[in-house]
């Protein structure tokens, strides 16, 4: 009886509690919990029977990072003048124009925690790149960088959010928020700005309406109900949202892949599941009943198993992701191109619709 009444608060898209919640990932039978998550998508979305895609390109500003990060082997720390790199207007004039012929619309621009650049730096960035490409939408940053740029610049989170957006950011990326657990975030990122700080920047972002997306990366230290409790912090900052402002326009789960990292050193190994990221689509819709659009990430799961997951309460693909090296250089090697992604969301029996980061339709013209 206690799975029925939690199953029909989700179909009403009611608020769950944390042990509603924490039934759903413990004792709910994985098949009801799919068919559950996907009736609620299709009454949550405007065409149950299309599924969106995107063209972008991720640019990394700089590879410099004072995080510590222990998931990410892209990164190096400023001595390592050999490897360090901060990308020029040159490089991003050759990358724009690349994305632009592939009928890209937006640049998901992200760097690291670098000391000397400050919020100088950014504006400058932005508003060349802005002068050269006025119709490029910037997705930009996330909350621990922007919370680094605040604090190295000696301004308030506000105002630094004020004056990269009169720059020319458009959005706020959901990058860096893992798990948003203080005492995972300081096993895995032990330098990087707190979780709370990432909660902060996030809800300064939805006061000012700056569209904002979120994630969780999972599968390393935390426990399936730290993941819980994560999806559970998005909603409750969701809720806090001002009525009418964009707020979190996206979920995006995604594993943590170990090839190389110190984590890996560590001892912490990734174990994919096909089974278990089916469960954190399925109780992401359920639970973050204030959020319209579940992605999934092809990109770390591969095609077969996004495919299912758009049957288990996600409704959108994500981009083809030009030019990814995060993820990629722990181990995940899937790729799409525009064909491509749309030939598995018709073979997942949906079609297909491209769309700009604020999900608006935008015209296929491959």
């Amino acid at each position: 009886m206690q799975g029925e009444q939690i199953f029909s608060k989700a179909r009403d898209r009611a608020t769950l509690t944390p042990q509603e919640a924490y039934w759903l990932w413990d004792k709910a039978p994985i098949d009801k919990l799919a068919a559950v998550a996907d009736e609620v998508r299709r009454a949550a979305v405007a065409d149950e029977g299309v599924v969106t895609w995107q063209i972008d390109r991720n640019v990394n500003i700089t590879n410099v990072c004072i995080s510590g990060c222990k998931f990410c082997n892209f990164h190096c720390k400023p001595h390592q003048s050999d490897k360090a790199f901060i990308t020029t207007i040159e490089e991003y004039r050759q990358k724009i124009d690349r994305m632009l012929e592939l009928g890209g619309d937006q640049l998901l621009l992200q760097g690291g925690l670098h000391p000397k650049l400050g919020i100088e730096f950014y504006e400058e960035l932005f508003s060349e790149l802005k002068r050269l490409y006025p119709a490029v939408r910037l997705h930009a940053l996330g909350a621990p960088e922007v919370a680094h740029i605040a604090r190295i610049s000696n301004l308030s989170t506000r105002r630094t959010l004020e004056r990269l957006v009169a720059a020319g950011l458009d959005s706020l990326p959901g990058a860096g928020a893992e798990i948003l657990d203080e005492g995972v975030r300081r096993a895995i990122s032990p330098a990087k700005p707190s979780a709370q700080e990432w909660v902060d920047v996030m809800h300064e972002a939805h006061l000012m309406n700056l569209p904002t997306s979120a994630t969780m990366m999972y599968g390393h230290v935390e426990t399936p109900h730290q993941r819980i409790d994560h999806l559970l912090t998005i909603r409750d900052l969701q809720a806090r949202c001002p009525e009418g402002n964009w707020g979190f326009i996206a979920f995006i789960p995604w594993i943590f892949r170990s090839t190389g990292t110190r984590l890996e050193q560590e001892g912490v190994r990734s174990h994919f599941s096909p089974l278990e990221y089916i469960r954190i689509i399925a109780v992401s819709r359920l639970i973050l009943n204030n959020i319209r659009n579940i992605q999934a990430s092809w990109l770390t799961v591969g095609k077969a198993t996004a495919q299912v997951a758009l049957h288990s309460g996600a409704n959108d693909m994500g981009s083809i992701m030009i030019e990814e090296n995060v993820v990629s250089s722990a181990g995940a090697h899937n790729q799409f191109d525009a064909e491509g992604i749309q030939q598995a969301i018709r073979e997942a029996g949906f079609t297909p619709r491209l769309r700009d980061q604020l999900y608006r339709p935008r015209e296929w013209k491959g």
